[in-house]
């Protein structure tokens, strides 16, 4: 059977820990009560003390001073009381041992009652004589009365001669004023509550019936079953046997039940406070994670911007286009493999940094404002110059592409112009400073005399060629190519040889002038063949240097009006042939004149160069470059044809995915405002949502391939659309940016709704009150619709609170309300959240209501993770009752909360 006893309880509750303190409290309590002998002065005083208006806690059954002429009562009463006394004068190393007798230098009585107020009282008288001892019993009584308490006939002199009535009495006052006094249960006297706070505790356990403080108590199960419930490992309740005893003293009993109270409500209390800190930790050791998660992944992608945009900015062309070609091509790698991971970067940097500031709010946190460049408008900012950038480089690209084929096309047109005028120039200047003239006969003076106005004619028809070359040398450098010296200089060369040539022909003709007159008319056939041998030979080289120009074109339209133009060519040729035999049939006609009359003409027309041998050469090459015209036209007709098809494979395509991407956005603008079934099913439903969109990408992907076909066939406009790549692909990344911010709005509402205990149907009133307010449907209502949505809900305002609401949900001051600042608003009207008074007064019970802890008491209430990141963060206290290694919990408890720097 086991056996009950009140003080062996306390010792089971304490533990090991009372054995290991009892020494030590014995030497510390033996110092004490020397200093304080030592440092009192003893003053007699003596003090009786009666009845009056506000006597101290009225009890239902007054003192009963008869009652202690019981000796079994007197006895209970003696041994509760000193032992009561005794477990408060342990914590200062001391004990009594008889109550009446230990008492009566007044020494021990001051030193208990500094022990359980600690408060310090007046110091004690030096002396042993009965007027010393007397001063000092004054003296507690004094602090007694000080704290309200009416001593009823209980005078020094009594507790001074050892009155064990007398002393019983004033041991049963304190307690009532320092033990029992402040016990509230459900606003009930300080006896009621105890009792009920027993009934409470003893309800499950067979055999307790607590209905009093003497019959209920008399068999000790009540004792046991208090014990049992809160420290079960105690006592085996299930073999505890009823043993009756005679009635207890009630007294008595209240004095060992209140023990009982303050040592198991003070262990709750303790774990209360240390789950609470425990929690409020772990909140914020996940919140700077996820801050410090930012941070890095914002430093990273910062990073990658301000490596690119100097890429992208690089605007130094190449002089090939060959080199610039590849230059496109990386930027085309740039798009499809570099940028894309880099887009969902910054989409998951948006929804980390809304999460965090959603579980910030709500754990009563203060908003995370990240390192100075790091907010979500810098990287924003910084991601729109990386577009923009990227946007001018692209253009910058294919324009330079352009200017390079055009400077290509112009290049080699120079070249072919210049190798025919050079071919035609050669000679020209030495037959022009020929003196033949001043030998030859009349009849070859005339023949030299025609010849030359026939080299004037060509010389005239040669001079839209050479205008023709230097505005394709001024073209050229206006366009910057990179060989332009060398080009001015041969055009350079052409000029001045032609302003030579000028010079030349004008001198002969001024020569042949001047002899003209000593020289006879010479043979009009040979001039009539002169005169329509060089325009015909003129048209023949030009029409030769047109069938072998090169062309350039972009469109259908411009190659078959190429194809028109030469077919208009080929019409003329009947009459150029016409005109060919006529020149020939001169020639004919003058070998005939010359076989009839046997004419000495040196076997050559003195009138010109040409001959019908070169006339036909330059025909049949005529007649030969035609059809070779006519298969490179036809050759570009099909290039184009393939380029038309190219667009209108594109344009197919763009023209269902630009607006089925349109529709999208507005379908997810209109999920994320209407109200179909719970959040979680909202979510369900955008998430399946997404993946319908995510499964659209290869469409995207194969209008990519469309794009890159259009690119490298240099392809640079398309009527059949007013879709670009660059407008699909900004709108699909606007369509996955949209889904996934709408996704992480609901996540977060879900976070809200959990964590403010919001229902379903509360969340939906709060989104039917924001969509009727929105007027503008744009998932945001501005301050005058936030005003009246306010005004329906019941809520009375001034301007100040109004301005002061406004404050806390538009903290940005954009003027506008977002649906998730709507709802932490309205959530946070009822929220019961942790404050930072209330984490104070949860270290304030783990510290024993001291104003700073101790490293032990921390490492012993707490886990040791969440002990050791409160040791390492709490500044040392500083305070005028500050111990060695004490720790400042009241400045790191308002820090937790953003009212200090932690």
């Amino acid at each position: 059977m086991t056996k009950f006893s009140f003080w062996g309880g306390v010792s089971l509750l304490d533990g090991s820990c009372r054995e290991r303190e009892k020494e030590s409290d014995r030497r510390t309590g033996e110092r004490r009560e020397q200093q304080f002998r030592m440092d009192h002065h003893i003053q007699q005083q003596p003090h009786h003390y009666d009845g009056g208006e506000n006597d101290y806690m009225q009890q239902e059954d007054d003192w009963d001073r008869d009652m202690l002429l019981d000796p079994a009562w007197e006895k209970q009463q003696r041994k509760t009381f000193t032992a009561w006394c005794n477990s408060h004068l342990r914590k200062a190393g001391t004990q009594i041992e008889n109550i009446e007798e230990d008492f009566r230098d007044g020494l021990k009585l001051m030193l208990l009652l500094e022990v359980i107020s600690g408060e310090r009282l007046a110091k004690p008288e030096r002396g042993k004589m009965r007027v010393h001892k007397i001063s000092n019993v004054n003296k507690a009584l004094d602090f007694i009365a000080s704290k309200g308490v009416k001593l009823v006939s209980i005078g020094a002199e009594e507790i001074v001669d050892g009155n064990a009535k007398m002393t019983l009495g004033m041991i049963w006052t304190i307690i009532l004023r320092f033990a029992i006094q402040d016990i509230s249960v459900e606003e009930t006297s300080a006896k009621e509550g105890l009792l009920l706070w027993c009934q409470r505790k003893t309800a499950p356990y067979k055999n307790v019936n607590i209905q009093n403080f003497h019959i209920s108590w008399k068999d000790g199960l009540g004792f046991c079953a208090l014990i049992h419930r809160h420290r079960p490992e105690l006592i085996d309740y299930g073999k505890l046997h009823i043993v009756g005893t005679a009635r207890p003293d009630e007294k008595a009993i209240m004095t060992y039940v209140s023990c009982y109270y303050h040592a198991f409500s003070g262990k709750q209390k303790a774990e209360t406070a240390a789950n609470r800190i425990c929690k409020v930790l772990a909140v914020n050791q996940e919140n700077e994670q996820l801050m410090e998660d930012y941070e890095k992944l914002a430093s990273d992608l910062l990073e990658w911007i301000r490596r690119t945009i100097p890429w992208l900015e690089n605007r130094v062309p190449e002089n090939t286009m060959q080199a610039m070609q590849q230059k496109l091509e990386d930027f085309r790698d740039y798009r499809r493999l570099h940028k894309p991971p880099k887009v969902q970067e910054k989409c998951q940097l948006e929804i980390n940094f809304n999460t965090l500031q959603t579980k910030l709010r709500l754990s009563n946190r203060p908003a995370f404002m990240p390192s100075e460049g790091k907010m979500v408008s810098d990287i924003s900012n910084a991601w729109g110059s990386l577009e923009g950038a990227e946007k001018g480089y692209e253009e910058w690209l294919l324009n330079e592409i352009r200017r390079l084929e055009r400077l290509d096309h112009l290049a080699e047109k120079f070249r072919q112009k210049a190798a025919i005028h050079e071919a035609w120039t050669d000679g020209k200047e030495e037959m022009l400073q020929q003196k033949d003239y001043e030998t030859a006969s009349l009849s070859d003076i005339k023949a030299l005399l025609k010849k030359h106005e026939a080299f004037e004619s060509d010389l005239a028809a040669h001079q839209d060629r050479v205008e023709q070359i230097a505005a394709i040398a001024q073209e050229l450098n206006e366009l910057e190519y990179y060989d332009s010296p060398s080009v001015n200089a041969r055009c350079q060369q052409i000029c001045d040889q032609w302003d030579s040539l000028g010079v030349l022909t004008q001198k002969r003709s001024e020569a042949l002038q001047r002899t003209e007159k000593l020289l006879e008319t010479i043979d009009q056939l040979y001039l009539e063949f002169a005169k329509r041998a060089a325009p015909f030979n003129n048209w023949m080289e030009g029409a030769m240097e047109d069938l072998q120009d090169t062309f350039i074109v972009h469109t259908i339209e411009e190659i078959q009006g190429l194809s028109t133009a030469h077919e208009q060519f080929k019409a003329t040729l009947p009459e150029a042939d016409k005109e060919r035999q006529a020149i020939l049939g001169i020639h004919n006609e003058i070998a005939k004149i010359v076989q009839t009359y046997h004419v000495n003409m040196a076997g050559t027309n003195p009138y010109t160069t040409i001959n019908s041998q070169e006339i036909n050469a330059k025909w049949d090459k005529v007649r030969q470059l035609v059809p070779q015209r006519d298969q490179a036209l036809i050759e570009e007709h099909a290039r184009q044809q393939n380029n038309e098809r190219l667009r209108r494979q594109f344009a197919n395509q763009a023209n269902v995915i630009g607006p089925w991407i349109q529709t999208k956005m507005q379908e997810i603008g209109r999920i994320s405002i209407e109200m179909h079934g719970t959040l979680e099913d909202q979510l369900t439903h955008l998430r399946q949502y997404e993946k319908s969109i995510v499964n659209y990408k290869p469409k995207i992907d194969q209008l990519e391939g469309d794009h890159q076909l259009i690119q490298e066939a240099l392809i640079f406009d398309n009527k059949h659309t007013n879709y670009t790549m660059e407008h699909i692909r900004v709108g699909w990344e606007q369509l996955l940016t949209t889904i996934a911010r709408t996704i992480n709005e609901i996540e977060n509402q879900i976070l809200t709704r959990d964590a403010k205990g919001i229902s379903q149907d509360q969340m939906n009133e709060f989104r039917a009150s924001f969509n009727h307010f929105d007027r503008k449907k744009t998932g945001m209502m501005d301050a005058e619709d936030f005003r009246a949505c306010l005004i329906s809900m019941g809520y009375n305002m001034g301007e100040a609170e109004f301005s002061r609401i406004m404050s806390i949900v538009d903290p940005n001051r954009l003027g506008v309300v977002t649906f998730q600042a709507f709802i932490d608003f309205m959530s946070r009207e009822t929220a019961d959240t942790d404050t930072a008074d209330q984490v104070m007064a949860s270290f304030k019970v783990l510290a024993g209501d001291k104003n700073y802890i101790l490293v032990d008491e921390l490492r012993r209430e707490l886990p040791p993770d969440q002990a050791e990141y409160c040791i390492a963060r709490m500044t040392p206290y500083t305070g005028p009752d500050a111990v060695p290694g004490a720790l400042d919990y009241m400045s790191f408890s308002t820090a937790l909360y953003g009212e200090s720097d932690l």
